[in-house]
């Protein structure tokens, strides 16, 4: 604990809405937080019951100076809280990854006004729109307004005072058709407004109130006859459902709003973000926070809901969410949790792409540095298998027999969630006698784990049984003769509905069909099957032709015994050269030997 006295500061913290600052000894500022009721959570930082995060005891550790500042509103300590955090950047924050200067486009404040983008917003009264996440996106809305509405592209000063005085002449673009020529007055300035209006109606999504103005021009046009206008203006019309149909149309009656969504991993979180205007989407930017104290879901919503709405100026009164945030209605902002309907679909293309996001990032990560990808398979492993630590190494086990003879049985190691072949064992079983997968289980666990043990070998973290509950007790009674059962968690896995079993728990446990840890044990399972099954076929091929070489006369268990481990396969045996066989056995049994070889070709 730090050395001030962290109960007379709270005395002084009143239960109202603000915002804290933890500094340190060196009057550095090292957290920002935002509250409903500051002295609450704030005192919650100091109670040893609630505050079990490594990283937040760390960060109470160096608190040597508590201040806060008051406001009205939890509204309003939630924007204080996010500006004053990307103004001092504390270091136990979440960092927000993301600091890129996005493109705006703007109208300029000037005579027949020229529209172009730029990364740098100057307040002398241009109007700007944006910031757009997608350069492309911007780039083809800019295509669709050059094609609709021929606008100057020059920067000359066009005064009403210049262009009466003749200072300019018409360029290029005005002889090919970009531009009307405003510059000799070729243009009024009320008909260049009125083509900036249809303009800005595009770039705030209105696009049905250009639709809806031009299907009129073009009525009139040909009620007058005027068929090569109308041909003009269905030109336009062409390009405008063109450009509409790339655009994420949702529904019209939903105006004005902002969506919302999450997915986080570990030590990292991603916030998706749509802007909706007059149903469509017209923004939407995907963001990675950096976690610093094990912040939930929802404080990391919160945060991002905050940049997000600043970084894009938005003013949408309604903000649709996945799940609740600490954050209460109020009359400016309203938090929706959709069941059904179009704003359920918007906040479902949300997650589609924050997942989709997630898995990209990740990918990426795990490929420059495959530990990351360990670590979050095994944390996800620890979490769903319910174990106390993660299970960097997991043993299989998987018995094999054939109409009650040759039975034996495999053991498979999975270390840091790959094969560690170098590691696999299998053995005859020696105590059981016919078809008794339970006994063979038994044995197989026992001999296992006590060679282990008396070679003082480190036991596994996680124990994987082919088999349902009787398998999976058989192993149990094993490992409590050897005073283990403890150390280890072991559990079952039945093939038929890939369900998992505990020790003493009559239900069983299922997981998700798509997860990584169902996809581990079945690997672990199906690799063990395979080994198993291998080596018994060995088995019963070597016992098998044994039995049919003693049939040779000449040839007796030990002589064919010496051969299976001097060539180590029938193959081999077969394959043989005649001096290398005499080295085993004598000229008439090489004989023998090879004349069986030539009965047993087809």
């Amino acid at each position: 604990m730090s050395t001030f006295n962290h109960r007379e500061t709270l005395k002084n913290i009143p239960h109202k809405p603000g915002v804290y600052q933890y500094w340190d000894s060196n009057d550095n500022l090292i957290y920002i937080g935002k509250a409903k009721d500051l002295r609450n959570r704030v005192g919650s930082y100091f109670n040893n019951d609630l505050n079990n995060n490594t990283k937040t005891r760390v960060l109470v550790r160096k608190i040597n100076k508590i201040t806060f500042t008051l406001v009205d509103t939890e509204i309003d300590a939630w924007l204080l809280e996010n500006s004053l955090i990307k103004k001092h950047q504390p270091r136990y924050n979440v960092m927000l990854k993301d600091d890129k200067t996005y493109p705006w486009i703007v109208i300029k404040n000037e005579p027949f006004p020229r529209i172009y983008w730029t990364r740098k917003i100057v307040k002398d009264g241009s109007k700007y729109y944006g910031p757009y996440a997608s350069v492309s996106m911007m780039h083809a809305i800019l295509d669709v307004i050059k094609e609709l509405f021929p606008l100057r592209t020059c920067n000359l000063r066009l005064t009403e005072d210049n262009i009466e005085k003749k200072k300019f002449k018409v360029c290029l673009e005005y002889q090919i058709g970009n531009c009307l020529g405003p510059c000799e007055g070729l243009q009024s300035e009320e008909d260049y407004d009125a083509n900036l209006e249809q303009i800005e109606n595009i770039l705030q999504g209105r696009i049905s109130i250009v639709i809806n103005r031009l299907k009129s021009e073009l009525e009139l046009a040909i009620a007058e006859l005027r068929f090569e206008y109308a041909q003009t203006i269905k030109r336009k019309l062409d390009l405008l459902a063109n450009y509409q149909s790339k655009s994420t149309v949702v529904s019209t009656s939903l105006s004005k709003v902002d969506v919302f969504s999450i997915a986080s991993e570990g030590d990292v979180a991603f916030v998706n973000y749509l802007k909706v205007m007059n149903g469509t989407i017209v923004q939407t930017q995907t963001i990675e926070m950096k976690k610093k104290l094990d912040e939930s879901d929802a404080e990391l919503l919160a945060l991002a809901i905050s940049e997000l709405r600043s970084r894009f100026e938005s003013d949408s009164r309604e903000i649709i969410v996945p799940f609740t945030i600490e954050i209460d209605n109020t009359e400016e902002l309203k938090f929706t949790i959709p069941k059904q309907g179009d704003k359920r679909k918007l906040l479902d293309l949300s997650q589609k792409n924050v997942l989709f996001f997630k898995k990209e990032k990740l990918e990426q990560y795990e490929k420059l540095n495959p530990e990351i990808r360990t670590n979050r398979i095994l944390d996800r492993m620890k979490k769903d298998l319910r174990l106390k630590e993660q299970p960097r190494h997991i043993e299989c086990f998987d018995n094999s027999n054939f109409q009650g003879k040759y039975a034996v049985s495999a053991i498979v190691v999975f270390k840091n969630a790959r094969p560690s072949k170098k590691d696999y064992r299998h053995f005859n079983v020696k105590t059981v006698e016919g078809p008794d997968d339970f006994k063979t289980m038994e044995e197989a666990v026992f001999r296992r784990y006590r060679r282990l043990l008396e070679e003082n070998q480190s036991l596994p973290q996680l124990i994987v049984i082919d088999g349902g509950k009787g398998q999976l007790s058989s192993a149990v009674k094993s490992l409590k003769k050897l005073g283990i059962e403890k150390e280890l968690t072991v559990i079952g896995i039945a093939k038929k509905l890939e369900e998992i079993y505990y020790p003493g728990d009559p239900y069983p446990m299922y997981l998700d069909k798509k997860s990584e840890t169902l996809r581990i044990i079945q690997q672990l399972r199906d690799e063990a099957h395979r080994f198993g099954i291998t080596f018994h076929r060995n088995q019963r091929s070597r016992k098998t032709f044994q039995t049919e070489l003693t049939s040779i006369p000449g040839i007796g268990k030990l002589t064919a015994e010496k051969l299976l481990r001097k060539f180590k396969s029938v193959k081999k045996i077969r394959e043989a050269k005649e001096e290398e066989l005499l080295q085993v056995l004598s000229f008439k049994q090489t004989k023998a030997l090879q004349e069986f070889f030539i009965s047993q070709e087809p």
